[in-house]
This record gives C-alpha cells, structure tokens and sequence, in this order.
C-alpha cells in the first residue's frame, strides 16, 4: 500500500544510505563477526555522512531533521542489507533523545558535536543483574559529594557499551518505598573515569557483531555537571523517551518482516521440488500471502505511530501496543518463511538463518511482549 510518510528528501537518503551500507559495511561483516563488534571508524564514517545526527541541530553539526521518519529510512536499508547494527540504531533511536531534551546549553555544546559525528558513540545503562525490566528496583547508586557524585553498581544487557564514549547511568540518588520510582537520575558516565570498566562483550544467539556489555562502576567520581535533567526524575524522562525506543523496535520488525519474504519469494522462484518451482505450490503461495497481509497490517500500523510521534502525541500505551503487534509478527512471519527453506533455512550462510536469530531479541529488548501487555491492560483500566 502507498506510504505517505516520505517525500524526495527521504527517497535521496535512502539511496545514499543503501551505496554507503554495500561499499563500506556489507564487506566488513565478516571481520566485525569474528570480532563481535562494529569498527569505530565505521561510525566516523557515518558521521561524516550525516546518519548518526539527523536530528541533531545543525548549529552543532547535526541535520535538524525533527521527524523520525528520517531514522526510519537509515534503518530500513540496514536491515534490506541484512546488516543488523543495533548500537547505531541505539545511537540515534534510543540515547540521543535524552541528550536532546534533557541537555542544558553547556552539556550541548559538550556532548552534541561528537554524538553527531561520531567521535563518541553513546549507550543507556539502565538494565541491572537482578531487576530486568523493573526499573523501580534499580540498585546502582549515586551519591551526592560536594561537586560530584560518587557512582557504584552495575549494568547488564547493555548495547553498543564496548564502543561508547558517553553513557547515560540510570542510578538511584535517594529512596522512598513508598514510591520507589522516584529518586532515579541520569549521569553521563565518560569512557576513560576512574573505577568505571567494561566487563565481557557477552556472546548471544543473534546480533553477532552488534556489541553487548557488562559496565562496572567503582566508586565513579560522576561530575555534576554530568548529570541530564533533574536529581530524581529520571523516571519521568525515561516514560517519556521509551515511546521512540518502542517504536524504533517495531520499525526494525517490520523491515525485518519485509526483508524475510523478499528473500524468500527470491528463493521459492528458484528452488525446484519434484520438477516444479516451489512457488508454484498453494501452500507456498497462500503462506507468502498471508505473510504479506500481515507485514501490511503492522506498516499501516506503525506509520500511524510515527505521525503521532513526531506530533508529540504517541502514549506509552500506544507505543506498546504497537510494539507488540510488530515484534509478535515478525517472530511468526521469519518462522514461517524459514520453513519454505528447508533444511537451507537452518543453514547460517543463508541470511534467513540469521534473520531467525537475530529476530528472536525483539520480543525482549526494549520491554518483553509481557510487559508490553501489563501496560496495555493498565491503560483499559484491568
């Protein structure tokens, strides 16, 4: 069905995005693989490029773009390219945001320019060892001395934290039981500050070379002036900035969606079973079919999500559902078009292998489907 979300301007992006993916992130997979993270350089690269601060302001090298429309574009062809580089999505979708909203004047003069290009990748440390989705009981603490704050905890599950430069902390600087919602704040922890360390780029199923981190803080001198926002209300800014992070999510299981039956009618076409194309079969057909509804159904539903959002419109509630609908979908659609290959879909030089992989996180990282469903049962007042 016809998009009207995207004008010439994206058309032009998108074909820049798609010859700078083929000529200098396609060849360097299989290195980044074996590494189990994506070059710095690469990111420079992007930042030369203008993808890494698209809604930057331009006063401090950023494009100003003010739609996510534009993010949805460079993330679109990643995933057409079957490049799964979820610290730049993470980069630009998730942290960026807080530096946007949450900066005052000096800490954008500070931070913004190396986010955009480059120079500092960013990553948000919120999920803990023993508190998952649950931000409530965040334990990591930050201690107010003088001019700074005196930081220790620890961080899981955290994208893009081997390269980062900058890292938003979520930390408790106080506690009240009865809200224990309140008293989180955000500091920018600095690569290179005393006590802070990287623990292990931990090994997944999928994501290969997207890096994924255990950060350790020791008694991390955090300066004041590192602190975004408010002490105490970070719980507010975090409600508040999901919907993108949610949305960012459905986007790339959507793109996923699509890119799994694209690869899949490419294969059907060709591969002979019994002396026919395997296209040629009903249940092939009528699956490829159904498959494609479904990926419709989601566009139609997350291009209404993206209107609202850059409106400044989109509830966390509707955020979430269509962050379920999406990440359910694309789990049932690359199963279902897995099985159209046979034993080849099992098969990892087959970039639907990969796809089944890498698709399975969707349904956990950025809330599960499970607390997806608490929010959306809230919002109906169950």
């Amino acid at each position: 069905m016809r998009s009207t979300i995207y004008g010439p301007d994206h058309e032009s992006l998108r074909i820049m995005v798609s010859d700078f993916l083929e000529s200098r992130a396609k060849p360097q997979v299989e290195k980044w693989e074996k590494q189990r993270r994506i070059d710095p350089e690469f990111y420079r690269e992007a930042g030369r490029l203008g993808l890494l601060g698209l809604q930057v302001p331009e006063k401090f090298g950023g494009g100003g773009q003010t739609s996510f429309t534009y993010n949805m574009v460079v993330a679109q062809e990643m995933i057409a390219a079957h490049l799964q580089m979820s610290p730049m999505r993470v980069h630009t979708d998730v942290v960026l945001p807080y530096f946007l909203s949450c900066s005052d004047t000096q800490q954008a003069e500070r931070w913004l320019p190396a986010i955009a290009s480059g120079e500092k990748m960013t990553a948000i440390a919120m999920s803990e060892p023993g508190t998952g989705s649950d931000l409530s009981g965040i334990s990591t603490s930050a201690v107010l001395d003088g001019d700074h704050y005196v930081l220790n905890g620890a961080k899981t599950f955290i994208t893009g934290g081997i390269n980062a430069g900058l890292i938003i902390v979520v930390a408790r600087t106080s506690r009240t039981e009865a809200d224990r919602r309140s008293g989180l704040t955000l500091l920018v922890v600095e690569a290179g500050m005393d006590g802070y360390s990287i623990g292990r780029n931990l090994e997944k199923i999928g994501m290969k070379y997207a890096d994924t981190a255990e950060l350790f803080f020791d008694n991390v001198h955090v300066p004041v002036q590192n602190r975004l926002g408010e002490e105490g209300a970070a719980f507010g800014y975090l409600t508040a900035n999901l919907a993108q992070e949610r949305l960012s999510v459905a986007l790339g299981s959507v793109a996923t969606a699509q890119a799994a039956i694209t690869e899949t009618v490419r294969y059907v076409r060709e591969r002979q079973v019994f002396g026919k194309a395997l296209s040629s079969f009903q249940n092939t057909k009528f699956q490829i079919a159904t498959a494609s509804a479904e990926v419709t159904a989601a566009e139609s539903m997350l291009e209404r999500a993206v209107i609202e959002l850059d409106a400044g419109k989109l509830s966390g509630d509707d955020a979430a559902r269509v962050k379920l609908f999406c990440s359910e979908m694309q789990g049932r659609i690359v199963d279902s078009c897995l099985q159209l290959f046979g034993g080849y879909g099992y098969m990892t030089e087959y970039p639907i292998a990969r796809m089944y992989a890498d698709s399975r996180i969707s349904r956990i990282y950025g809330g599960s489907s499970e607390i997806m469903k608490t929010i959306i049962a809230k919002s109906l007042g169950l």
